[in-house]
């Protein structure tokens, strides 16, 4: 079967100069058909030798045929794991999303090198045929999310064989700011890191807000207040809590009931970038729950930070450790750390506790005001 294939490829390409040097463009797309053909039926069986011919006859053959045709190869080539990869790069760069969009959603023989400079050199019709891809890296979706329309965006978040970057993360956060729909769709992701869970609902909050206010200015206290609530009850959901999240929280609950969590191991929490572990030590330590903590720790200012760190008894080192950490993962802007060292250093601790406790407080209401809703549509 080897020996005739090699022989019938090799006919083709007598064929093949004729056609080139000769034949009009309907027999050069015949010819091709052929060739397409004989690819495969042999595809399994062939050597990386006559994969790289069957390359070289391909890249002749498009030369100069119609879109049509072009379009019917990329198809025919796109679910094969060995298609010839030079014609396949060529196919993908093809200016007609028909025939691009194939091999950019299909073929494995893209890598993700090929697959960024597509996304950044054509249209966003070929964005989006790479966001349906089966698996999307997180170079790749950096990419998507940040160049990418509303519909390449929405797709490539709706795929769920897409991953996604620390930087993707905070692209999306950013998008959100514009995009309503966007929030509910990356909420639903069940990998996003709760950090970025909760700076995505603190955007999609603000912007929530500013518009319902624009529309109806003389509600703007409840609408205000509506919001909150809203944003309160996302980051509780149980849904919003990853399986990694969970796992943070019940290592960091289990080492101080132990007796065994102490400033040592937060502030090496916070110094490895370790939100969920952080944030539950820190609620631990000021005997508050996560969620009061975590409230406090995404304010636009990082007094929620020093109020919790003063309950806590923490040093300066660890304090700052914990802004600094905050402020990276939101993309907020580097703090003045000399203004908070000398906020901390005046803050008393009854002070902290009687804040503390409104936000406790708040936090009772809240879920009493919920249970009863629950209870009444009940």
């Amino acid at each position: 079967m080897m020996l005739k294939a090699k022989a019938a490829s090799e006919n083709l390409l007598d064929e093949l100069q004729d056609t080139l040097t000769h034949g009009p463009v309907a027999r050069r797309v015949e010819t091709l058909r052929r060739v397409t053909d004989l690819f495969i039926n042999g595809a399994v069986d062939y050597s990386d030798d006559q994969v790289a011919l069957f390359d070289d006859v391909f890249a002749c053959l498009v030369r100069h045929i119609e879109a049509k045709a072009r379009a019917l190869l990329a198809q025919r080539l796109a679910p094969i794991v060995k298609a010839p990869p030079r014609i396949i790069r060529h196919l993908a760069s093809d200016d007609l999303i028909e025939v691009a969009a194939p091999v950019l959603t299909q073929s494995t023989q893209l890598d993700d090198r090929a697959l960024i400079a597509t996304a950044r050199s054509k249209s966003q019709g070929h964005m989006l045929a790479i966001s349906k891809r089966q698996v999307l890296s997180g170079a790749v979706t950096e990419v998507l999310v940040e160049l990418g329309n509303t519909e390449v965006v929405h797709s490539t978040v709706n795929n769920p064989g897409a991953e996604f970057s620390e930087q993707g993360y905070s692209t999306l956060a950013w998008r959100v700011e514009s995009d309503d729909n966007l929030s509910a769709l990356v909420g639903m992701v069940s990998s996003i890191p709760r950090h970025h869970y909760l700076k995505l609902i603190a955007k999609a909050s603000v912007s929530v807000r500013s518009r319902l206010q624009a529309a109806h200015p003389q509600e703007a206290g409840e609408v205000a207040s509506a919001v909150r609530e809203a944003s309160r009850r996302a980051r509780l959901a149980p849904a919003a809590m990853s399986r990694e999240t969970v796992i943070a929280h019940g290592l960091v609950r289990a080492l101080h009931e132990d007796g065994r969590l102490n400033e040592h191991l937060l502030g090496g929490f916070a110094e490895e970038g370790k939100f969920d572990e952080t944030n539950a030590a820190l609620a631990c330590m000021a005997n508050v729950t996560v969620s009061v903590a975590e409230s406090m720790m995404i304010e636009s200012r990082a007094e929620g930070v020093l109020i919790l760190a003063k309950v806590a008894g923490l040093s300066w080192t660890t304090v700052c450790a914990i802004i600094n950490l905050r402020n990276e993962l939101a993309g907020m802007k580097r703090s003045d750390l000399d203004a908070f060292r000398l906020t901390y250093e005046q803050l008393r601790p009854t002070t902290a506790q009687q804040v503390l406790r409104f936000h406790r407080m708040q936090q009772e209401t809240a879920q009493a005001a919920a249970r009863d809703d629950s209870s009444s549509t009940g």
